[in-house]
């Protein structure tokens, strides 16, 4: 399994989930993704870090407020103040004041102009997942935003994404950062599907060997399929639900999603 010492300028570096059942949570993903869970960091809130043969992945914390349980895509940065305030210049607004996290490193989460929370994380000890594009860890990410255009100067001048349009048309509007000849996430003008009353959101795909195994296996274990798998160019995509609710999206990692592969 590749691994990756630290994430590139602007990238995802890390995901989390905020949840209303840590031990429901705990139980699902590491029975899902054949994960490992350390324990809950008291001087953190609780929070604790599942590990995929042995290296970290993703993180999870019980929610403290009313928000639905969700996950989380962060961003690297060299200077997480300096982005928070780049964002809040932007049309963006501060949603967590940037804060250190011990010596781990500091994070802050903004929102971009169209409403959409983007984690931002500043490596200290703590560089983010180590790998990703494999079963069982973070193989994509993807912004869905009626403010599409706006969202992409956001992310290229506050996190300094080298940008690239994939399609321009009216049925399809997509853009991605990429480095070199990798993508690393994409923005979907998503204005003619998002349904009312959902918001503009971030979500990450986890690899899977077989999409519509972990379908079932999902069900098997208290989730819900939100869509059903389908054949794209980029591999067979699905939407689910944890047995909390919190939504993430599957990706057969053989057939990967831009961000493991070189650009077509």
């Amino acid at each position: 399994m590749p691994t990756r010492d630290a994430a590139p300028t602007g990238a995802p570096c890390w995901v989390d989930l905020m949840t209303s059942d840590t031990e429901r949570s705990r139980a699902f993903y590491c029975q899902l993704f054949g994960w490992t869970a350390e324990q809950p960091a008291e001087e953190f809130g609780g929070y604790f870090n599942f590990a995929k043969d042995g290296v970290r992945i993703a993180g999870c914390v019980a929610s403290r407020s009313d928000v639905p349980d969700l996950w989380s895509v962060y961003l690297t940065t060299d200077d997480a103040r300096k982005a928070v305030e780049a964002a809040s210049g932007r049309g963006g607004q501060v949603l967590v004041a940037a804060m250190d996290v011990g010596d781990l490193g500091t994070m802050a989460v903004v929102s971009d102009p169209g409403g959409a929370a983007i984690g931002v994380w500043q490596a200290g000890l703590h560089q983010g997942f180590g790998v990703l594009g494999e079963p069982g860890t973070p193989s994509w990410f993807e912004l869905h935003t009626r403010d599409y255009q706006a969202a992409v100067t956001f992310y290229r001048d506050v996190f300094g994404w080298d940008t690239h349009v994939v399609s321009d048309t009216p049925e399809f509007r997509y853009t991605t950062l990429r480095q070199g000849d990798g993508w690393l996430a994409g923005i979907m003008d998503a204005s003619g599907f998002l349904p009312d009353g959902v918001p503009a959101h971030w979500s990450v795909y986890f690899g899977v060997e077989d999409t519509d195994a972990a379908l079932a296996k999902i069900v098997d274990l208290g989730g819900s399929i939100l869509m059903a798998a389908e054949d794209t160019p980029y591999g067979r995509l699905a939407a689910a639900a944890d047995p909390t609710g919190a939504r993430f999206k599957l990706v057969a990692a053989n057939e990967a999603m831009p961000g493991s592969v070189s650009s077509p």
